[in-house]
């Protein structure tokens, strides 16, 4: 397989440029994928930079990915050639511990390997979606359905299932009343899948500022955090709250929003440790907890039901050539919600 076209960072601090990755010869197993949409996810900021330990460079970042397929192993069963597919966060696992075993590959016991600064199976380093196409193992390759628009797919396969996964493990559907803390590029994707799953939906924003999108993308209510009457107001209010950003808070006063056996579950990863008093879990036997990404069969559970129910992401589709400004957005929270890079104009950077 020869170097593909990509996106690369070559240093921590640098811009991004154009350059080259190589790929690994395609296996047996294995699907060679023309990669058409990548969407841009804070988490590639954060590992380009450093924040979650050192990479090598150069590196290709990048781990929502929506394609066509233009080859497949000869041992290949599940995709054909001009498949549409998409890759996400994960592009290996040990396939052998229990959590593999049960779906649950995210949380494989050896770790799961990374589309990008992962290792890869020939040992190399995994590159990421920033690029013209990749190689990934058949039984990571998620089937796109008919019904969800080609450019709109790819921050599904990253902010969708991460929000997707906890609403669906604390079983949210009607009846129920569910938070949502930030209105970001996960957290609007969350209010439309909790809406979708028939919960009653709160966000909580810093501000009000995004209260009419919000209220469009399904919320029943909208309050600012930055008001100290709403958590007198919403006191023992939700069933459950999902946490979507990654900036500290002061996690007691949400957790006095949770009624009876209220969970409090994180996706956000705020880098700092986060403090909380025993006695405020005590009270209405409240839980605190983290969620991951999903697994594959949970993903394409995801796609489906985005598919089904028409929840699609607020997109700005991006020329290869924006995206140092586009990361400096990202940075500053001016996004509305999620960037996604043409990868076609790779070729004119």
């Amino acid at each position: 397989m020869p170097a593909v076209q990509a996106i690369v960072a070559t240093d921590p601090t640098g811009p991004l440029t154009v350059g080259t990755v190589v790929r690994r010869d395609p296996g047996p197993r294995d699907v060679l994928i023309e990669i058409v949409w990548s969407g841009v996810c804070h988490s590639d900021i954060h590992t380009v930079r450093g924040d979650w330990g050192g990479v090598e460079y150069p590196l290709a970042v990048g781990h929502e990915i929506a394609g066509v397929v233009v080859a497949v192993g000869a041992e290949v069963a599940s995709h054909r050639v001009g498949d549409r597919v998409g890759v996400g966060c994960m592009v290996g696992s040990c396939r052998e511990c229990d959590n593999c075993r049960a779906g649950q590959e995210q949380y494989c016991e050896r770790g799961f390997v990374a589309t990008y600064a992962g290792v890869d199976v020939d040992g190399g380093v995994t590159q990421g979606g920033y690029a013209t196409h990749v190689v990934v193992a058949e039984d990571f390759v998620l089937r796109i359905p008919a019904a969800l628009p080609f450019d709109k797919v790819a921050p599904l396969l990253c902010a969708g299932i991460t929000t997707y996964s906890p609403l669906r493990h604390w079983n949210v559907g009607p009846g129920m009343r569910v938070a949502v803390v930030g209105m970001g590029g996960l957290g609007h994707i969350a209010v439309k899948i909790a809406h979708a799953m028939g919960a009653e939906v709160t966000v909580l924003s810093q501000s009000l500022r995004k209260r009419e999108d919000g209220l469009a993308f399904g919320a029943d209510h909208f309050y600012a955090t930055s008001d100290a009457a709403t958590f007198t107001t919403l006191a023992r209010s939700f069933d459950l709250i999902l946490n979507t950003v990654s900036a500290p808070l002061v996690l007691d006063d949400y957790l006095e929003l949770l009624a009876l056996d209220g969970t409090f579950v994180s996706v956000g990863a705020p880098p700092e440790p986060a403090s909380v008093t025993l006695f405020t879990l005590f009270t209405n036997r409240r839980r605190f907890a983290g969620s991951s990404i999903g697994g594959i069969r949970e993903t394409q559970e995801m796609l489906d039901f985005c598919a089904e129910h028409g929840v699609v992401p607020e997109i700005e589709v991006i020329a290869a050539d924006q995206i140092n400004e586009a990361w400096g957005k990202v940075v500053a929270g001016d996004v509305r919600y999620r960037y996604v890079i043409d990868i076609s104009t790779l070729a004119t950077a």
